[in-house]
């Protein structure tokens, strides 16, 4: 589980995020939706320790990420997470990409690491990429051979944020139907997203934020069909 209590972070006199309480169980799918500057991605990054936080903690499995005694490097091995920007090495290839994290990461040997990345690289529709490099992919392409990279270290969660803002619209799919593959597979999955139908269709539970605060989390039903905040109720009939 991940447990966020009370959480506050700054940058300066702007607070960023105002008292977050949230828990996200095994195999749980979260969709985080709302306005850009809302903290949604911040929240992403204070659950794996890229920002430090100002008050309250986020505790993984009973690991607590920002004590000082806590190896954050070992923790963030469970941490799966997937940025607008794929972020890869241009001078390898997609193989090569995916094998890296493991060798270096994980110390396990060439055939091993090479073994893990066919297998990612098969498991997001890449398979026949394996040697390809990265510019001579697509944009939603070299989304999921980010999020393979990412699966590489075997993690227990994996954090999405905004995977596919970056992308051209008749790509975007592609990548929400690899993410699909992943909650189907019972990954646990915090995804921020501006693609309401997939908040709606895959998740388990939706959390609206609002300049900081996040204003109701529940079902998508609920959030979708019977919204009870105000700013959820605009948010979201301005984005239909």
């Amino acid at each position: 589980m991940i447990e966020i209590k009370q959480l506050h972070k700054y940058f300066g006199a702007l607070h960023v995020l105002q008292g977050i309480d949230l828990n996200v169980s095994k195999g749980e799918v979260l969709s985080i939706i709302g306005s850009s500057g809302s903290g949604k991605s911040t929240l992403l990054y204070c659950i794996n320790g890229l920002e430090e936080i100002q008050q309250g903690e986020v505790v993984v499995d009973g690991t607590t990420v920002h004590d000082k005694k806590t190896d954050i490097n070992k923790l963030r091995q469970r941490l799966g997470m997937v940025f607008q920007q794929w972020n890869s090495f241009p001078h390898l290839t997609a193989l090569e990409n995916v094998a890296l994290a493991p060798k270096i990461v994980k110390k396990v040997s060439k055939d091993q690491a090479k073994s893990i990345a066919e297998k990612q690289l098969k498991h997001v529709g890449l398979g026949d990429k394996l040697d390809v490099y990265p510019s001579a992919l697509s944009g939603g392409q070299q989304q999921r051979l980010a999020i393979a990279r990412a699966l590489a270290m075997e993690p227990e969660y994996m954090l999405f944020d905004e995977a596919t803002s970056a992308l051209d619209p008749e790509l975007v799919g592609e990548v929400l139907d690899t993410m699909r593959l992943l909650a189907e597979e019972g990954m646990t999955m915090i995804c921020v997203t501006h693609e309401m139908g997939f908040a709606r269709d895959v998740s388990d539970r939706v959390a609206y934020f609002h300049q900081g605060v996040m204003e109701e989390v529940g079902p998508p039903e609920q959030i979708f069909g019977a919204p009870q905040s105000v700013h959820t109720q605009k948010f979201l009939a301005n984005v239909r």
